[in-house]
């Protein structure tokens, strides 16, 4: 087992899906060092992905927003100021930036850190700012692979890949009064994830209401759309296009309401977007469509049965597409009805 690394700090404040990728690295390198205090930079807004977790000590919000206006707000000056002080406090042993941007990689130098991990190829010219430059390689294409590969550079020797989320008992009983509510069995509904914050990468919203009505008359589910609260009038057309009734979850769940209720799914079909990658870490039977996103990078890892895009293996180490091929309109209804009945067990 490795020895050494005592004071750990990973930089991950955002986005979900992409949080979510990194919790593999986490659980790894607490195997590999035990006896570490581990901290995690963070967005608070994501913070009930890691908030209880079993293999983290320490959660560092940043918030991102707020503090971006410190050359011109007093108060946003002094609590960046505040964290940086906090951070050199700390007297990290090693400083993991797997965001990969200058704001990222500046605040790992600013913790006075002498062991500073990146990737070789960050943006934003994060790169200046790390002592050991990790490269990305064929070999570690997929995100959760690069990060293992990462951390492996600092010393870890436990590479094994597990996805481990806290658990919160009173958001299950929550989703479970959400539920009730709706007159919907908790053991028996699937969750469409029909939004995202690039609208390139959203499926049309009228196969998504064709494919309700498919998976409502052959399965017998209840059907749920969750997405942000500015979502929510995208929802309510899937509503009025489906034959079938489609409970409006938008806007009405926590972080950890969300993952509860993913959890208990028998079925979610998403965009490439959050919730999809929490469903894919959670082993929910999942259908994730992409677009332009490469999947070799960032798809449910090891769960190809899960995905839906074309040419998902062949587009090398390139983080986006600009194929008009690769575009989400390409996927079909009977494509992903023919994986969602793959999932569920089923037969076309």
């Amino acid at each position: 087992m490795s020895e050494g690394l005592k004071n750990i700090l990973i930089i991950k404040p955002s986005s979900l899906g992409d949080i979510v990728l990194a919790l593999p690295a986490l659980t790894a390198l607490r195997k590999s060092f035990p006896d570490a205090k581990i901290s995690w930079l963070i967005r608070p807004e994501f913070t009930a992905l890691l908030e209880n977790h079993p293999h983290l000590d320490e959660i560092i919000p940043f918030d991102r927003r707020f503090l971006g206006k410190a050359w011109f707000n007093p108060g946003a000056l002094a609590s960046l100021i505040s964290l940086i002080r906090r951070l050199r406090r700390a007297k990290f042993d090693a400083v993991i930036d797997f965001q990969g941007l200058f704001r990222t990689a500046s605040l790992a130098r600013l913790s006075g850190c002498k062991k500073r991990y990146g990737m070789s190829k960050a943006r934003e010219l994060a790169p200046l700012f790390y002592t050991h430059k990790i490269t990305q390689t064929q070999s570690c294409i997929h995100m959760v692979d690069y990060y293992l590969k990462i951390i492996k550079t600092a010393g870890a020797s436990d590479l094994s890949v597990q996805f481990v989320l806290p658990h919160h008992p009173e958001a299950a009983d929550s989703v479970g009064r959400l539920l009730a509510s709706h007159d919907i069995a908790p053991d028996n509904y699937a969750v469409f994830v029909p939004g995202s914050a690039h609208k390139d990468k959203r499926w049309p919203i009228e196969r998504f209401a064709a494919l309700a009505d498919k998976i409502s008359a052959k399965f017998g589910l209840s059907l749920i759309a969750i997405g942000s609260s500015n979502e929510s009038s995208l929802v309510e057309r899937l509503k009025t296009l489906a034959n079938v009734p489609i409970a409006n979850f938008a806007g009405r769940t926590s972080l950890s309401e969300l993952i509860a209720l993913l959890k208990s799914a028998r079925l979610v079909v998403s965009n490439d977007t959050g919730p999809g990658h929490i469903a894919a870490a959670l082993s929910t039977p999942l259908v994730l469509m992409f677009s332009w996103s490469n999947p070799a990078r960032i798809a449910p890892y090891e769960r190809s049965e899960c995905l839906v895009a074309r040419e998902p293996y062949t587009r090398g180490l390139k983080i986006k597409s600009t194929n008009p091929k690769h575009n989400v309109d390409t996927i079909t209804l009977d494509e992903v009805y023919q994986k969602v009945c793959e999932q569920l067990g089923g037969f076309v």
